[in-house]
């Protein structure tokens, strides 16, 4: 790609640079080139961007919510009209294969459009506490809401994650990735054509002083942010320093894919291959990274899985017919890489992968082959670490207690999937596997309205369904005496 992308933050409706004029450098995975570069903003920046959505929340508040609703959907028309730029952008970006990309904006699209379209669930209630009084509730926005945003789907994130909060009544101040935060740099141009002045502000910059100052800012009570438990932990602890706030995490997974006999090693090969998500390097939190396969068939399927993933075409991203890109960034690179040497110095077994891939092509950028461990064992690393990565560890078992325990056997609970044609067994073993979202012969696939979101430390409360929208409103009780 020969643009080189000059984008700036929006505050208050207007398109700006950081407050000390110092910007970011946008890095292609693929090639380690320049893309672009964005404002390096900092806690003066977030201050005011704090303040533009604090100004304009009472007026968004106070439009009627059909009218919120039309302005969405106005929105959603602009990133579906842009699609083929934005989901350009984003691989390059990203490092994201084009062909799932594509998918990301009609997801938020849809998202967008499913929020404008049930606003009008934001009911209160009433409560017959006494035969002499009115009792009622109504629901009201927070205020300020703050959204932090990962680097590996990020306009998908920006873009579908601030429905909600608009349609709720709130104004938002969203923080993009640094690694990837161009396309919320044009996510932020779109706002200023089609939103009110400060109903959305986009500041860029780096976690430890824009997201911080975001999270810590006494005016922004709610947060949302998706990422890793580490930063998720962070988060907790830097908002309670400055003030009681509402925090939803989505957070990492090391979830499960759990193949029974009886659905044949053909079905348990693609549910492992389609679960760990390639397309995006495994750099997905729903990624079924542990794949646990019946001593039965555990040569068999570990024989064709090894086949179907050498398979696999590592390439240029915006190359259609590329099943895998790079990395996304050189830290996360070197992250994935010290798994690797993890999982074989604790004993498992390399099967395929784990290695930059032979030509001359992939002598710049951060690659990696599709990596596949067996003889994996419940106190290896990459049993129970999130690798975020391309790196598939598969686990035998042999009776469903033992294998109950090992899907347990992590700090996670965020995705699971099972495949079995026995539907008793699979409603049994969904009620013990801890996780908050789980596919049943399925993988991967989120459904409009179904809540998405983990327990135990992949995070807390629910996205994509009304739980998200009724979270960004607080129940305020009236009593009228009569």
């Amino acid at each position: 790609m020969s643009e080189l992308f000059s984008k700036q933050m929006l505050i208050g409706g207007r398109l700006v640079e950081s407050v000390t004029g110092q910007t970011l450098d946008v890095i292609n995975p693929a090639n380690e080139q320049l893309v672009g570069r964005v404002p390096s903003g900092a806690a003066d920046d977030v201050d005011r961007a704090v303040q533009a959505a604090a100004g304009a929340q009472p007026d968004w508040m106070a439009t009627d919510i059909t009218e919120r609703a039309a302005l969405l959907r106005s929105l959603a028309h602009v990133l579906e009209e842009r699609q083929a730029e934005l989901t350009r952008v984003e691989v390059i970006d990203t490092g994201n294969t084009i062909t799932k990309m594509r998918g990301d904006v009609a997801k938020a699209v849809a998202q967008i459009e499913y929020f404008a379209g049930i606003g009008l669930e934001l009911k209160g209630e009433t409560v017959p506490s006494t035969a002499r009084h009115l009792h009622l509730t109504i629901r009201e926005p927070f205020g300020v809401v703050g959204r932090i945003v990962p680097f590996n789907h990020p306009l998908m994130f920006a873009a579908a994650r601030m429905a909600a909060p608009l349609m709720a009544g709130n104004t938002i101040v969203i923080k993009p990735a640094e690694q990837s935060p161009i396309s919320s740099c044009i996510l932020g141009e779109i706002c200023a054509d089609v939103l009110p002045p400060g109903v959305v502000n986009i500041v860029t910059g780096h976690g430890e002083t824009a997201g911080d100052a975001l999270v810590r800012h006494p005016a922004v009570k709610r947060i949302g942010f998706t990422g890793s438990v580490a930063t998720g932990l962070a988060i907790q602890r830097a908002a309670a320093e400055t003030a009681v706030k509402t925090i939803t995490l989505e957070l990492g997974g090391k979830n499960p894919c759990i193949v029974f006999p009886d659905t044949g090693v053909d079905v348990a090969v693609d549910a492992a291959i389609s679960g760990m998500n390639f397309a995006w390097q495994g750099q997905s939190c729903g990624s079924t990274s542990r794949l646990f396969v019946h001593e039965s068939q555990y040569a068999a399927v570990t024989a064709e899985l090894k086949k179907r993933v050498e398979a696999l075409r590592v390439g240029d991203p915006l190359d259609e017919s590329s099943d895998m890109g790079p990395i996304n960034s050189a830290a996360h690179y070197e992250k994935v890489l010290s798994a690797v040497a993890a999982g074989q110095e604790d004993g498992a077994t390399l099967l395929t992968g784990g290695d930059r891939p032979a030509g001359e092509y992939f002598h710049r950028g951060y690659w990696i082959r599709p990596t596949v461990f067996v003889d994996v064992k419940p106190g290896m690393r990459i049993f129970h670490e999130e690798i975020f990565g391309p790196v598939l560890s598969v686990v035998k078992w042999s009776d469903e207690e033992e294998l109950i325990g090992m899907v347990n056997a992590t700090e996670y609970g965020l995705t699971a999937a099972l495949w079995t044609k026995d539907v008793a067994r699979a409603l049994r073993l969904s009620r013990r596997i801890r996780a908050g979202y789980i596919w049943i012969n399925g993988v991967s696939s989120h459904y409009l309205g179904l809540p998405f979101g983990g327990v135990d430390n992949s995070g807390i409360g629910r996205e994509e369904g009304i739980e998200e929208l009724f979270s960004y409103t607080q129940a305020k009780a009236l009593t009228i005496h009569t």
